[in-house]
Order: C-alpha cells, then sequence, then structure tokens
C-alpha cells in the first residue's frame, strides 16, 4: 500500500539526518509522502565541522543553515517545513544561565502545540515521529519539541481545539525516534580497531554508557533501511556546519553500517490501530480502509 503520509517533528535543521532519515527515504521512494517539520532556525548551534569555521560562516549562519537543509532535503526525497521559532541554545555553566528570551524552548506550550496542530492538520499525516520525554537527549528544544507534540498528536483530531487552524484530522501512530543505539556504535566501534583504524566512536560510548545507557529496550520497531544509507550520508554530509566528516556520523563506510546495523529503530508510543509487536513498519496495522476512513 502507497500514498500514506509520514510527518517527523525535530528541533534544528540537521536532526532528521541523524534520526531516522533513511527511514524517511525508503518511505518516500515507495511513494509515500514525507515531511519534516524543523521548529527552529537552528541559529545557535556550534560550527562542529572545523573546515566550516572560516569568515562569513557565522555572520551568515540563517542563511547558511537554510542551505544545508535544503540540501539535506533533496538528498531524502522529502518534503519540509519551517515552524519558525528561534532556536534556544544549549546552556552551559553551573548555574545554568537562562534561555534567550523569545526563543523556542521559552514559548508557552500550548503555543508551540497550536502550531503543530495547523501543520498536522494541512498534512494530515498517518503517523508522526517525534523526540521520547528525553528529547532523545536533553536539549530544551527537544524537550519542547516532546512536549508540543504529545498535546498535537491529542488535539489535532478534536474539532474544538482551535478550529481557525483547520479542519480535524487524527493520526494514527505516534513513534518516538531512538536515533543513538550503543550497540550499534560498539559494534562500528570494534570493526574500526579490527582494522586497525581510528575510531571516533569511544568518546561517545563513553558519554553514552554515563547520561543515557541502553534504549534498546524501549525499541519496539525497526524498520530495515540499508539501501537508504547512501541517501542518509548525503543528507548528513549537506550539514557542513554540523556533520564532520572525520566524526563519528560519517567515521564508518556505508558499506560496514549496511552490513553491520540495516535498521533504525523506533518506540511505537501511541496508536490508535492494532499492530503487533515487534514491528518492521511504520505503517503497519494501517488498512486502506483505516486511511480511507482517515480521509473523510
Amino acid at each position: 500500500m502507497s500514498g500514506l503520509r509520514l510527518m517527523a517533528i525535530h528541533a534544528h535543521p540537521d536532526d532528521e539526518s541523524s534520526k531516522g532519515a533513511a527511514t524517511m527515504a525508503k518511505y518516500a521512494a515507495e511513494g509515500h509522502r514525507v515531511k519534516v517539520v524543523t521548529c527552529t532556525d537552528g541559529r545557535r548551534g556550534d560550527i562542529l565541522n572545523p573546515a566550516m569555521d572560516r569568515p562569513g560562516v557565522l555572520e551568515n549562519i540563517l542563511e547558511v543553515r537554510k542551505g544545508e537543509m535544503a540540501e539535506a532535503v533533496s538528498a531524502l526525497g522529502i518534503e519540509h517545513e519551517w515552524l519558525g521559532y528561534e532556536d534556544s541554545g544549549l546552556p552551559q555553566g553551573d548555574p545554568l544561565p537562562p534561555l534567550p528570551e523569545g526563543s523556542f524552548a521559552t514559548k508557552p506550550k500550548d503555543e508551540v502545540a497550536k502550531r503543530l496542530v495547523q501543520s498536522i492538520r494541512e498534512f494530515r499525516p498517518h503517523v508522526i515521529i517525534t523526540y521520547d520525554e528525553n528529547g532523545g537527549y536533553p536539549h530544551p528544544d527537544h524537550i519542547m519539541v516532546h512536549e508540543a507534540s504529545m498535546i498535537a498528536w491529542e488535539k489535532s483530531g478534536d474539532a474544538n481545539f482551535a478550529p481557525e487552524v483547520g479542519e480535524p484530522w487524527t493520526p494514527l501512530k505516534l513513534y518516538y525516534t531512538h536515533g543513538f543505539i550503543l550497540q550499534r556504535m560498539v559494534m562500528l566501534h570494534e570493526l574500526l580497531l579490527e582494522r586497525g583504524s581510528k575510531s571516533p566512536y569511544e568518546l561517545m560510548i563513553k558519554r553514552w554508557k554515563e547520561n543515557e545507557g541502553d534504549v534498546m529496550h524501549r525499541v519496539t520497531t525497526q524498520v530495515n533501511c540499508a539501501p537508504y544509507f547512501d541517501r542518509r550520508a548525503q543528507a548528513l554530509t549537506a550539514h557542513a556546519t554540523q556533520i564532520d566528516p572525520a566524526g563519528a556520523f560519517l567515521a564508518s563506510p556505508v558499506e560496514d553500517q549496511q552490513r553491520v546495523w540495516p535498521t533504525e529503530e523506533f518506540e511505537l508510543a501511541r496508536s490508535r490501530v492494532d499492530s503487533p509487536l515487534p514491528e518492521d513498519d511504520l505503517f503497519a496495522g494501517i488498512s486502506q480502509s483505516d486511511a480511507e476512513e482517515a480521509e473523510q
């Protein structure tokens, strides 16, 4: 069955390329409509690629990141929408400084949810992807994405909620994306060491063990999307200010990633249809009649 719709809600430009990118490319190639909603403009992201730390980049960071996003979207073959909020940045220090006034994470959750409801009602996704209660990692913008997404999931089909932003639409499934799987990093790390190559995964693995731990027990759904890993790599490379070619995201050749870990991982957090777990398809349990009913 083709012609279903998938919406992924992300905090910053580049998040879509590191979390579920190959899955989105797969579904788009199979004839489904796939859309990323990027909540913030990415203006406060650090330049993480030394090659991009040059005059003219930081001074024009908004235009640079818009261009990077357009290139990533093209690589994945998907649709895209900017929600229009200002990046909050990741506060550092003890005590933590206040977030910039007016930035995304300072907005009322209901206000952000209303904007997401409008996007949902316009695109009418059958499936939504968002972050878990930890935001994937505890960035204030990621936490806001989770909180507002959960409100939007509940309210988008409610005719009494914000009728001015569109006709009600009830999505059928909501997933949390789990883009960083410890076992995957360990396997790729060990493969590089076996070959006598330097591995950038060691520090990442250490931090993940200390701060996040193993999330694999939460995974309900693994989508085999290995043929689209090259699209994922192209999308990551497009975000040149954020992705260091020598870093962990691109350290392992696509062929190694396809062989060692050919899937991307998700957690079915909410569902209005029956779908036995574990799954290998985000649209599992959505029948043609479900899709047709959702169209009414």
